[in-house]
């Protein structure tokens, strides 16, 4: 009689879920479509778009506590810390990372219902779960991370091992199916991605960015007085699994902020310990603490402000020139060693209703409209 009669049902329920998600499929992936149709391109609905899944993330991150071994005493302080920590907010504030905070919004509800299916052993957050994963993989490639990640929730309960059977299958299929159409995959044939890349080094090397200042120092405080090794250790497999796809990169180091999204829950949760550690033990200095509290959000702020917002002027002055130059033009503009590509700059025209853009080889010496040649950082801010 204690035998579970649901087991039959699992890989079932997991065929029609995704045949449902592949139903909904053009309108579950449509949220830049719906803003453009209903608001425009007035620039102040995108960023509030971004600021509202980024704090809908930071709930999220609060429901982490319903997990036993984490608890909302340090789920809470790790969501504020999310919220401002200044290395993950290229996904908020660059509405073309989107994806980021989409894949991050279903892959964390993923692991809160998964969480309360292993402690409560309900279906309805199998249920849950299943949904949510799916949306992760409409979302996003590096969606795949919920797999290990449930793994390690999971721990040696091995009669749950195979409820994540599907999800396995699923996310092998996924994987085999992007890398057999890599002939004509983008970044498998633009040069910016390579299964041959030196990941281990741009996995350490991103890994020792994310933590900045704050993490190093709250790694310290953990080792000098309350020698967690299960909250570091499980900090830095979080960060390791969610950056493992983002380290396959060729053109830079290091992965781009933006891609630390996810990975900078294991940061907080490393700070936030830090931070209820020194509480603990300097209970006596509750000033001292709280204006430590202050600098660091008017530091990871300033540098919001002062340094990431110039490269986002940067980023975006080679399509400003050329809309600047395109207003009163008549016909095709000619540019030259525009740092974007094509498609950029046709639908960066499209909007102003001009009627073409013609971008001019390098090496060709005909007057052009824009000559982005002598611009070296445009270029490389056209690859970050």
């Amino acid at each position: 009689m204690g035998k579970d009669t649901t087991a039959w049902r699992t890989p079932w329920l997991w065929l029609a879920l995704a045949f449902l998600c592949l139903l909904t499929y053009s309108r579950s992936i449509v949220l830049t479509h719906w803003t453009e149709n209903l608001v425009g391109l007035d620039p102040i609905w995108y960023n509030l778009t971004g600021l509202l899944l980024h704090f809908v993330n930071c709930c999220l991150i609060v429901c982490l506590g319903v997990w036993r071994p984490l608890g909302f005493v340090l789920s809470v302080p790790a969501a504020c810390l999310f919220a401002f920590f200044e290395r993950p907010h290229e996904a908020v504030i660059w509405y073309s990372a989107l994806p980021e905070l989409l894949v991050f919004t279903f892959t964390i509800a993923a692991l809160v219902a998964w969480m309360q299916h292993c402690q409560t052993g309900q279906w309805h957050w199998y249920v849950a779960s299943a949904v949510a994963f799916l949306l992760a993989l409409l979302s996003k490639e590096s969606s795949v991370v919920f797999v290990p990640l449930a793994f390690l929730i999971t721990g040696w309960r091995r009669e749950l091992w195979w409820r994540l059977a599907p999800a396995v299958a699923i996310s092998i299929w996924y994987f085999l199916s992007i890398h057999g159409a890599r002939d004509t995959h983008l970044h498998f044939n633009d040069g910016t991605f390579s299964l041959s890349a030196p990941f281990w080094s741009t996995e350490l090397r991103t890994i020792a960015r994310l933590l900045g200042a704050w993490g190093w120092l709250g790694l310290l405080v953990l080792t000098l007085w309350k020698l967690d090794w299960r909250l570091i250790g499980g900090s830095f497999v979080w960060m390791i699994i969610t950056l493992l796809p983002y380290s396959f990169l060729t053109y830079q180091g290091a992965a781009p902020s933006r891609h630390t999204y996810l990975a900078a829950v294991g940061q907080a949760f490393l700070v936030a310990a830090a931070w209820l550690t020194l509480r603990e033990r300097f209970a006596q200095h509750r000033r001292w603490l709280a204006a430590i509290a202050v600098v660091c959000v008017l530091q990871q702020a300033s540098y919001i402000w002062i340094f990431k917002h110039r490269q986002f002027v940067e980023r975006a002055m080679p399509t400003e020139r050329l809309l600047a130059a395109a207003k009163g033009h008549q016909g095709p503009i000619q540019v030259r060693c525009f740092p974007f590509p094509r498609i950029v700059a046709t639908l960066a025209l499209s909007v102003t209703g001009a009627p073409g853009v013609w971008l001019a080889p390098e090496h060709e010496s005909a007057p052009v409209d824009l000559d982005f040649c002598a611009q070296p950082n445009y270029r490389e801010a056209g690859l970050r």
